[in-house]
């Protein structure tokens, strides 16, 4: 086999560049399988750098059925290396790995791809081929016994891989096409409204002890007596819970009804929202 020979099976072996591929084989004799790991050490150093920069652009990819689905985000540095098709070929895979794994981050980090190679490694060969920092971040899985997923994705990339996902969980006494036709139009309400829980109760506890300091702080600036903060307040907490949880908020497709007045109108099949989760880029 000539240099030029081995440089060209080198690059289509390891995805490096011309000069890394040649200089690396001078390094070594021409020894193709030693330079395989000099490239790998070279690309952990060179992956590693990277890895103080900012990712803020990547997709958020989902995987399932109808009874087990799971949702992951994998950042990158631009948008650009977000739609590169070595990019989304580890996303896709990789979001088939952690549905099988629940989500289970440890797990997915030492588990094997298809080239027999864990997450980790082929992450570091993956940084290192396409030079921009990737990190893989939030991961969730949603199953209930007797219950059905519905997933939505806004601004597709590719098939399951989008800016932003939800998976709704619906439980109810059937699946029939009305209540497949809900089950996606409750996961579309969702990715435009963002709510912050199912009901109002279970917003995060710290959420709402900050919109209660801010808002008795604005009606301060605005010289309102104790009393008065005391009245308002309630208030106004109260239509922050309403605006931000899904039961109580404006339905999207009709906004002078609420989404609880829509689940209503499926009490025959029993409809209830389990569970949903919702990732964007850049949350």
């Amino acid at each position: 086999m000539s240099d030029i020979e081995k440089v060209k099976k080198l690059r289509q072996l390891t995805g490096a560049g011309f000069k890394d591929c040649n200089g690396t084989l001078k390094e070594t004799n021409g020894n193709i399988e030693k330079a395989i790991e000099l490239l790998r050490v070279k690309g952990i150093s060179k992956a590693s750098k990277k890895m103080s920069r900012s990712a803020n652009e990547g997709v958020i990819a989902v995987s399932g059925s109808f009874d087990k689905s799971s949702i992951i985000e994998v950042n990158c540095e631009t948008d650009f290396v977000a739609k590169n098709e070595d990019f989304i070929s580890f996303v896709t895979e990789l979001s088939d790995m952690n549905n099988t794994l629940n989500s289970d981050s440890e797990k997915l980090n030492k588990d094997l791809m298809k080239n027999g190679i864990t997450v980790e490694e082929n992450l570091v060969n993956l940084i290192a081929k396409i030079g921009e920092k990737i990190t893989i971040g939030r991961s969730k899985t949603i199953h209930f016994e007797g219950c059905n997923n519905f997933v939505y994705h806004h601004g597709s990339v590719n098939n399951n891989i989008s800016k932003l996902a939800v998976i709704t969980c619906i439980k109810s006494k059937n699946l029939s096409n009305e209540v497949k036709t809900l089950g996606k139009q409750i996961s579309m309400h969702i990715a435009a409204s963002n709510p912050l829980a199912i009901t109002s109760d279970k917003i995060d506890k710290e959420i709402i002890n900050k919109e209660q300091k801010l808002i008795t702080e604005e009606l301060k600036n605005l010289g309102k007596s104790e009393e008065i903060i005391n009245k308002i307040s309630i208030g106004k907490l109260n239509k922050f819970k309403e605006e931000n949880s899904l039961l109580t908020q404006d339905w999207v497709m009709e906004p002078k009804k609420k989404v609880n007045d829509i689940l209503k109108q499926f009490i025959k099949d029993g409809v209830e929202v389990k569970d949903y989760i919702r990732f964007r880029i850049g949350d």
